[in-house]
């Protein structure tokens, strides 16, 4: 019998709602939000979300709580399992991640490595 994978990426309320929020604002229709890793930062890599307004070749499609999140092929081996949160405080706002693939974080939280 096969193990079954983790979902490559699931959704805390507070982040499908931000979703929602951000989407209605767009002025140009969207079919969700992507979400990707770039090279930069002390550890090595940081997330990134941005608009999607079409789906790229070989992206994995996530639906979960009503909102579409797109992972950029070249993200997904480093995403999954992890959560994407929305969270505001009051030194700052914004999507934050619980990934069990990363094995440091740089003490400002703004890159990690796996």
């Amino acid at each position: 019998m096969a193990r079954a994978l983790p979902k490559a990426l699931t959704l805390t309320d507070a982040a499908a709602e931000r979703v929602r929020e951000l989407m209605a604002r767009s002025e140009k229709p969207l079919i969700g939000l992507r979400v990707g890793v770039k090279t930069r930062g002390c550890s090595g890599m940081s997330y990134f979300v941005e608009y999607a307004e079409e789906k790229k070749k070989f992206e994995e499609v996530v639906e979960d709580k009503g909102v579409t999140i797109l992972i950029d092929p070249a993200a997904t081996m480093f995403l999954i399992g992890s959560e994407m949160d929305y969270a505001e405080d009051k030194f700052q706002s914004g999507f934050t991640f619980k990934n069990p693939n990363e094995k440091a974080r740089c003490g400002c939280g703004e890159s990690f490595s796996v």
